[in-house]
């Protein structure tokens, strides 16, 4: 199935007329011509099938035959606030494999420790687009712009959500599985390079984040935040 994300799109219509970034890669690339069939996804859950009218490589002609809502609706809402690497493709890998299993939000947060202090959101929303269309999905995850770790903290919800936070530090700590219930609002807080410092981790603790473990090997910030939406993942199948 070869998707084209069409943000614009909503089931109410009947034509479409395709972006010319779309539309090149639909006549010039994949050399499609009319009469041929396409798939639309608008990042809110709508799947649509199409077929082509006129492949004009800047405006292509779409007639849509069939929409599809709620497609591959998740059952939980995972929100991952994530320490920015000092290496940005460390921070786009994981968005890639995160968007391929599955995740709803995503907050790049400052931290004391944290070696980067400043994330440019329109490549990495790239990035975002692209692994939707690769994995089929048709729900896109939220990228927020980035908060400095005490900022986050005062904009969260207090009620209604389950909420973690995996540190390095030695103390009594759970498995993801053992303090969230399945079907659930999530935020997972992962911290950066040098980790969380003792301060931003008592106010966690101090607004109900509850200290969790990723395992006994010491991860990767992209490492750990992956784990972390690979593990959520697996207990709300």
């Amino acid at each position: 199935m070869q998707l084209f994300f069409t943000p614009d799109l909503n089931p109410s219509l009947e034509n479409f007329i395709l972006s010319e970034e779309e539309s090149k890669h639909a006549v010039r690339v994949l050399r499609m011509n009319a009469g041929d069939r396409l798939n639309l996804i608008d990042g809110r859950g709508g799947l649509y099938e199409a077929e082509i009218i006129d492949p004009h490589p800047k405006r292509t002609v779409l007639k849509i035959l069939n929409v599809q809502e709620n497609f591959q609706q998740p059952n939980y809402h995972l929100h991952i606030a994530v320490g920015p690497t000092k290496n940005i493709d460390r921070i786009e890998w994981f968005l890639e494999k995160a968007t391929e299993i599955g995740i709803q939000e995503i907050t790049p947060i400052i931290c004391e420790h944290s070696e980067r202090k400043d994330v440019k959101l329109d490549r990495l929303n790239k990035v975002i687009v692209s692994a939707m269309k690769q994995s089929l999905k048709a729900y896109l995850p939220k990228l927020n712009p980035a908060l400095s770790f005490k900022q986050f903290l005062k904009d969260i919800p207090r009620d209604g959500v389950q909420k973690a936070i995996a540190h390095c530090v030695d103390s009594d700590k759970k498995y993801l599985n053992q303090v969230f219930e399945a079907g659930q609002h999530y935020i997972i807080m992962i911290g950066p390079e040098g980790d969380f410092s003792a301060e931003e981790i008592d106010l966690a603790l101090m607004v109900g984040f509850q200290p969790v473990s990723l395992g006994e090997a010491r991860l990767r910030t992209e490492t750990a935040a992956l784990a972390a939406c690979l593990e959520t993942s697996l207990f709300n199948r």
